[in-house]
């Protein structure tokens, strides 16, 4: 892929994916689809994950940990980078694995077979991207997700609409 360098990237509710990819001298590094832009940047997907859960107060563990207590799942887990902005993300293979990549939920518009064993994802913006993933991990991801997704949303709602009910007691 050719895209821009970007020493410092941030995750946004415009990124699509973070791929893994090795650098000419054999280094990991990453490539972020955006919408409409693509970097690269010399950190692991799994890395600038970590930094962006980071920002909103967590950590790539501490993400992980939220979704074995709310939903059971211990391996290849979902994560909310920021559930007020929809930005969940799920990993192509264990995050601890140098071919791990992280996918936005949000962005995808349909998964297929590509060619060979790969898994073909189709972005809502026609974006496509082909991945050494079996079509039937990344659709058991995009499921998991999409479960996660709706039980983490359906708290954070009823905790807004009883909101009013929940006055904290007053400090002596």
């Amino acid at each position: 892929m050719n895209h821009s360098y970007s020493p410092s990237y941030e995750v946004t509710p415009l990124t699509m994916a973070i791929i893994r990819e090795q650098s000419e001298d054999g280094s990991a590094r990453s490539c972020i689809l955006e919408e409409q832009d693509e970097f690269a940047a010399y950190h692991t997907p799994s890395k600038i994950i970590d930094n962006a859960c980071k920002f909103f107060g967590s950590s790539l563990r501490g993400r992980q940990d939220g979704t074995r207590n709310i939903s059971n799942i211990t391996h290849k887990a979902p994560i909310a980078v920021d559930p007020a902005s929809g930005m969940y993300f799920f990993p192509t293979a264990s995050p601890t694995s140098a071919k791990c990549s992280w996918i936005a939920h949000s962005h995808i518009n349909h998964v297929n077979q590509g060619p060979g064993k790969q898994t073909k994802i189709v972005f809502k913006n026609q974006k496509t991207l082909l991945l050494d993933v079996s079509l039937g991990s990344i659709l058991n991801q995009v499921q998991r997700t999409a479960q996660y997704r709706y039980v983490l949303d359906n708290r954070i709602k009823y905790l807004q609409q009883h909101n009013a009910d929940m006055v904290a007691e007053p400090f002596p």
